[in-house]
């Protein structure tokens, strides 16, 4: 296992590849299993509780997460491929961070419950609810599938502001 560079939005060129659109993987193999190990060594070192592997330069859609608290048994999650296949109309507001958008926080209103599709570390198709910090991580992950960062659901204006405060922390670091 290894601990990767995570892209990050002051980087036009990380920014440039954090736009693109993901693809699905034909399957789970030993390379993706390697390249999942990798990403939850780098989450954990950050650290944070969801990536994205194009956030380490890989553009498969792939989602590593662990949602336990400090001090609780590491739980950690796996989604290959995952999909949305129902979201409820009731929504919910989190203030959310990102791991390629340090430092930077903000409310962000999605749907409070989803329904997702995936295959897991060994392959298997699962189907299960999301709810709550669960629901919004996944969605997070999964908007950066997409193409498409947190910040990009607020108005120009914090966009604007997130990534100058990003950029302004790199240079004093």
């Amino acid at each position: 296992m290894a601990i990767r560079r995570i892209l990050t939005v002051d980087n036009p060129a990380d920014l440039a590849i954090l736009k693109q659109v993901s693809k699905d993987v034909p399957a789970v193999t030993d390379e993706l299993r390697a390249l999942m190990d990798d990403m939850l060594e780098t989450m954990y070192d950050a650290p944070g509780i969801g990536l994205a592997a194009v956030q380490v330069g890989e553009l498969v859609n792939v989602i590593v997460m662990d949602l336990a608290r400090e001090g609780e048994e590491p739980a950690p999650r796996h989604f290959v491929n995952p999909k949305i296949t129902w979201e409820s109309e009731e929504l919910f507001s989190y203030e959310e961070g990102c791991l390629s958008v340090p430092e930077v926080y903000d409310a962000v209103e999605r749907p409070a419950k989803v329904k997702i599709s995936y295959l897991n570390y060994q392959g298997e198709a699962v189907e299960e609810e999301a709810e709550e910090l669960f629901a919004v991580c996944i969605q997070h992950e999964m908007d950066h599938l997409k193409g498409v960062l947190f910040i990009d659901h607020l108005s120009r204006l914090k966009r604007d502001r997130a990534i100058s405060k990003v950029k302004k922390a790199r240079r004093a670091a």
